[in-house]
């Protein structure tokens, strides 16, 4: 038989077996990239599964760092407060002592008596008066030192208090999560 012969049924029936072909294959094909796919989609979700886990450990470790912010922090205030007790003792102190220091002026008019009555011993006190209005202004002047330090520690322990409460608010809402951490 020649080629301009041929039977039309067999063409067709060569025509149907190379498109069956055609189709398996892409058919294979398509079968490989969906298990692919699967393969793909697995693996990311098990890294997911992974990350999750580290994230919950991680937001565990901070809600207990932070509790020990918050505890440090109460600790802090405690001891400003306590500071800020010693600091107003010292400070009553230094003004008692400034009170007695004033009374150095009657000392200071006694040993001008002192000096009519023994020559010998003028010179040195009048020194000494001398050295004692040096010490009085110089009370003077740690008594308003010690009240400015006092002040300070006041607005340090209020600024304590403030840091404490806004690391508690930090805090709060890994408190939340907590319970779910093993």
């Amino acid at each position: 038989m020649s080629p301009a012969h041929t039977d039309p049924r067999r063409t067709f029936v060569e025509m149907v077996g190379r498109l069956s072909r055609k189709t398996q294959m892409h058919l294979d094909e398509q079968q490989r990239h969906v298990e692919i796919n699967k393969i793909i989609v697995f693996s990311i979700s098990v890294l997911l599964i992974v990350v999750a886990a580290f994230n919950m450990y991680f937001i565990k470790v901070l809600y207990q760092d932070l509790n020990g912010i918050v505890d440090n922090m109460d600790s802090m205030h405690t001891n400003m407060l306590e500071v800020s007790k010693a600091m107003n003792s010292i400070t009553d102190n230094v003004e008692s002592f400034e009170i007695h220091m004033r009374d150095m002026d009657q000392i200071t008019r006694h040993t001008g008596s002192m000096a009519q009555m023994l020559p010998s011993i003028s010179n040195n006190m009048s020194s000494m008066a001398g050295n004692m209005n040096t010490i009085d202004n110089n009370m003077g002047k740690m008594s308003r030192g010690m009240t400015v330090i006092d002040q300070r520690f006041g607005q340090m322990t209020g600024g304590v208090a403030n840091m404490r409460h806004s690391v508690r608010q930090i805090s709060r809402p890994m408190g939340v999560m907590n319970p779910f951490f093993p």
